[in-house]
């Protein structure tokens, strides 16, 4: 039976793409619905989930997430495509608006309006996968009528999912997207920004309930509780204060403002220590899963618990090392 789970793989951890492959046949093993794994500066996760699709042979794909400066939408468009004629129809491509950071110093675009960006490329997406001619008139991309797919389109293709935060980006979500992958939210944070996504869905004409949201939750069972909680706060510390400016803004309006502000008083001195010691226990239970096997599933299970949420992505923490992963893995699968 299928877990309403999915693992993500932290690509950086393996010295070889065959090591990504390996984990993504652990999890096809545990019964996990999805694997997925982000793309930063490293690895090009579409070569990645080839090697995936090849090695697995029921467990989805998934990518979290392509930003939409880094490739042109038809690209994007032709890589879903392959991706899912690859896995047999198991792939799902992972979008978001990004960050300054990658936009900028690593793709060399400005980050200009991201919402707007991803909105058109999401159309643009959407015209490739019928197999028509593509023509688009918008801000950011203008195409002619002159090329389409080169290859038959499936009549099922894949679906996109968004990793937004805030109201507006889930708004859009909820319109235009086939799945919800928010990070760092708590149980009530996720309520509150499910109605968002319930608005969006109505503006669109669309059944929310077919809008597949799977929160992202930072998950470490260990025998050494103590280990576990400070591997996992050092994490979620570093993510509030160094992943761009929309991590810690959203977590200080679900009422950790001050911890935030600490967070990133650390981070401007570059002080992870410091950035961790003020990490408050009541943040780090809120939106991490941590600590005795019994404890992550509990904590998980809270998650899946709140009405409208279809799955949890288990991601891991960094310092997790390989016998803490399959620990991790085996508590999820008897969720």
């Amino acid at each position: 039976m299928t877990l309403p789970l999915d693992v993500v793989v932290q690509t950086r951890e393996h010295d070889h793409p065959g090591g990504v492959a390996d984990r993504a046949v652990q999890a096809e093993d545990h019964g996990f619905a999805y694997v997925s794994m982000g793309e930063a500066t490293g690895w090009n996760v579409a070569s990645l989930l080839s090697v995936v699709a090849e090695r697995t042979d029921t467990v989805g794909i998934a990518n979290d997430v392509f930003s939409p400066w880094g490739r042109s939408p038809a690209l994007l468009a032709q890589t879903a495509l392959t991706l899912h004629d690859l896995s047999g129809g198991r792939y799902r491509l992972g979008l978001g608006p990004s960050s300054p950071a990658i936009t900028e110093d690593w793709h060399g675009f400005p980050f200009e309006r991201p919402l707007r960006r991803t909105r058109e490329t999401i159309d643009v997406i959407r015209q490739v996968f019928t197999g028509e001619r593509l023509e688009y008139n918008g801000e950011f991309f203008q195409f002619d009528g002159g090329l389409s797919y080169d290859r038959p389109v499936p009549d099922d293709p894949p679906g996109i999912d968004l990793a937004t935060l805030g109201p507006k980006a889930v708004e859009m979500t909820g319109r235009f997207a086939d799945g919800w992958v928010p990070q760092l939210f708590t149980a009530d944070g996720l309520r509150d920004r499910l109605t968002d996504l319930e608005r969006g869905a109505e503006l669109g004409g669309r059944d929310p309930s077919e809008i597949r949201v799977s929160p992202l939750v930072r998950c470490f069972a260990s025998d050494d509780p103590a280990r576990a909680r400070e591997s996992t706060r050092a994490m979620v510390a570093f993510l509030v204060g160094a992943y761009g400016p929309f991590y810690g803004k959203n977590v200080a309006e679900q009422g950790f403002e001050e911890a935030v502000d600490d967070i990133r008083a650390a981070w401007a001195d570059r002080d992870t220590a410091a950035m961790a010691a003020a990490c408050p226990d009541e943040l780090l239970d809120a939106v991490a899963a941590y600590g005795t096997p019994a404890d992550v599933r509990e904590t998980v299970r809270s998650f899946l618990d709140v009405e409208g949420v279809d799955a949890v992505r288990a991601g891991f923490v960094s310092g997790m090392d390989e016998s803490d992963k399959r620990k991790t893995m085996a508590a999820l699968a008897d969720i």
